[in-house]
């Protein structure tokens, strides 16, 4: 990767008001651009508002106000809420402004200069809703539109035609030859198959609204508002403007999309800069989707998540991190405010927000608050610099889940080192000083390498540790990439200690939430729950334990198992294949639905426990000889394995 660094997020339609959809997209690029300065990297970062198109003129219609003034107060909006959630963009674009409109018509003239635009009349379906032209025939009811679900519209007019069917050759050979280019991998193939489909031409603009970007040398024609909208991603760089404009020098950049947007942005958008003579975007990532039980959070559908709701409950750290942890990316989640309650308690609270309190106050306890002289236990060390450069690896790709994951199982092992070496019982003992400076110092290098590791996800929460553990700087400031183990030099006095990430009172909030959502059309707190009056019946009370004998629980065979091998199953989102030990002749295959929540390389060597008499069954062909068994924890389920604090023999059998 260069010295630069240039991420944009999709600009916003301003049709309605923001939602964590919005939000979660805006913060995943802030944390991928702070990222990158960590890592020294010189970054722009880019986000804004679409405000033209037919769909965004009938919302105003039916305001009953003016499209300007419309446009105006949600984009507004949408500025002010990523302005409170510390969203640290260099420029918000607005496709109404004069400077983008200009660069947007210059792209059209390079285009049709190099004579790939034409005018010719447009008769099909056209989806207001989402401005995409659905395939079908005139007779007959109107086709859905597959994303928003709503009926299309048949529009015959004049229209001007960009010639997409002379760029199939060259997009297909540019997806070879730059496999890097869409990723994830499925997303790319689903690509490379539609455009191996074959490519018709596209039209490009529109004689039915006025609201939009007037085509060059001809008023009467607006541009389809994808022409207009993803030419922002240059006209903020100054192309078409000011042509000695030093931002230029970012590009290309890396798109972050969603899904719903690929085709647009890795078909159409690469053609019109080819047809330019102007590089191509340096990646398209597309992450994936918040659902709401099991449906895209949408405007349309009423099921976004209230962004109010969530400043009034939750810091920004706990959504930010949330966000970050609970979603793979490229993979969907189904968001729930049990959930988050959970994560931020178990990874922040009673996580790095423990480790931070427990080291400290022992410090300041045992030592003054000064750092001892003393060098960090060597395996810990080893444990926590993997952790570190699996996290960056990670990070690089935009796989927070999976870094955040190995900075987890790494604090884990550091909180497990604390709890067996028991500093509070050396304290006890003066004649085991030494024993107990490595302890605290270790503990202390841990720590400071997590608030640096974890600084993008936990931006005010990073800060608040460092300054506790009265470091230089801030945790932004150093590179994860080259971060040592065991230099902060003895002597070494901390800061004020504060409590940075108190655990949440799930009941309490759970129950406010509740009362503030109870409205009619609001979300449920559980996204995913059916409402009351769709639920089925409650079955009769059971006046006693549904009791099994002995022995039923003897036909169970509990053994324990030690893990050799994990992986990934392709195509299987939540499952991991894993190679179990159970002391016999051969390991065994198992599967497990885990994925969502263990990373494979933090399994291996892990013992747990297997059901080994469960008949063998297949799931995405592969044969599972075997059950885990993990506690299901919280409303959502989250899977805790279940292992040994001792040191039990592979194979032997629970009773």
């Amino acid at each position: 990767m260069t010295d630069r660094f240039y991420i944009t997020t999709p600009i916003y339609y301003v049709n309605a008001e923001p939602h964590l959809g919005h939000l979660y997209a805006t913060m995943l690029a802030d944390t991928v651009c702070r990222f990158n300065q960590q890592r020294g990297r010189e970054t722009y970062f880019l986000t804004g508002t679409d405000e033209h198109s037919q769909k965004i003129e009938r919302a105003a219609q039916a305001k009953g106000i003016p499209v300007r003034e419309f446009v105006d107060g949600l984009a507004g909006r949408f500025r002010d809420v990523f302005d409170h959630w510390k969203i640290g963009y260099d420029q918000f674009i607005r496709t109404t402004s004069d400077v983008h409109k200009a660069g947007a018509q210059e792209l059209w003239r390079r285009c049709r200069d190099a004579g790939l635009i034409y005018k010719s009349v447009y008769a099909g379906w056209y989806c207001v809703q989402d401005n995409a032209f659905i395939d079908g025939p005139k007779e007959g009811p109107p086709p859905e539109c597959p994303d928003s679900g709503g009926p299309a519209e048949w529009v015959e007019e004049e229209s001007y035609f960009f010639r997409l069917s002379a760029f199939q050759e060259p997009l297909l050979a540019y997806y070879r030859e730059h496999p890097e280019f869409i990723q994830p991998e499925s997303r790319r193939n689903e690509i490379v198959s539609f455009v191996e489909g074959g490519l018709q031409d596209l039209s490009i603009s529109r004689v039915t609204t006025t609201w939009g970007v007037q085509v060059p040398d001809d008023p009467a024609h607006v541009m389809y508002v994808w022409f207009d909208a993803l030419s922002n991603y240059i006209t903020a760089l100054g192309f078409g403007t000011s042509p000695d404009d030093d931002r230029w020098r970012f590009w290309p950049g890396v798109h972050l999309i969603g899904k719903d947007i690929l085709r647009f942005h890795t078909v159409y958008w690469p053609a019109f800069l080819m047809g330019a003579g102007l590089p191509v975007p340096q990646k398209v990532m597309v992450h994936g989707l918040w659902m709401s039980g099991g449906r895209k959070m949408s405007k349309r559908l009423g099921n976004g998540v209230d962004i109010g709701l969530l400043d009034r409950h939750f810091t920004h750290d706990a959504v930010r991190y949330y966000c970050l942890a609970e979603m793979g990316f490229g993979q969907d989640g189904d968001f729930t405010y049990g959930a988050l309650v959970d994560r931020a308690n178990a990874d922040l609270a009673n996580g790095i927000g423990n480790l931070a309190s427990r080291t400290l106050t022992m410090l300041a306890k045992y030592f003054d608050g000064v750092l001892p002289q003393a060098g960090p236990d060597s395996a810990v060390r080893t444990t926590v610099e993997q952790a570190t450069a699996t996290a960056v690896s990670e990070f690089e790709n935009f796989e927070f889940r999976r870094g955040i994951e190995a900075i987890r199982s790494a604090m884990a092992a550091v909180d497990r080192y604390i709890s067996d070496t028991k500093p509070w019982a050396i304290a006890k003992d003066a004649g085991r000083r030494d024993e107990l400076a490595v302890v605290l110092v270790t503990a202390f290098e841990a720590l400071r390498a997590f608030v640096v590791v974890l600084a993008p996800a936990l931006p005010e929460g990073s800060a608040a540790i460092w300054r506790s553990m009265n470091l230089d700087g801030s945790p932004s400031d150093v590179d994860p990439g080259t971060l040592q183990v065991g230099v902060v030099p003895a002597g070494h006095r901390i800061g004020e200690i504060a409590p940075v990430f108190p655990r949440l009172n799930k009941e309490q909030i759970m129950d406010d939430i509740t009362k503030e959502t109870a409205v009619e059309g609001a979300p449920t707190p559980e996204a995913g729950t059916p409402p009351a009056a769709t639920a089925p019946a409650p079955e009769p009370a059971k006046t006693e334990p549904d009791y099994i004998t002995i022995d039923d629980f003897a036909k169970v065979e509990l053994r324990v198992g030690q893990v050799l091998a994990a992986d990934r199953i392709e195509g299987a989102d939540k499952l991991l294949k894993l190679s179990v030990d159970l002391g016999e002749a051969e390991p065994r295959q198992v599967l497990a639905g885990i994925a969502m929540h263990y990373a494979p390389e933090t399994l291996i060597g892990r013992k747990i426990v297997v059901c080994s008499n469960l008949k063998p069954r297949k799931m995405r062909g592969l044969e599972s000889q075997g059950m885990i068994l993990a506690a299901s924890v919280g409303e959502d389920g989250v899977p805790v394995l279940a292992t040994f604090t001792e040191d039990v023999p592979n194979g032997v059998r629970l009773k």
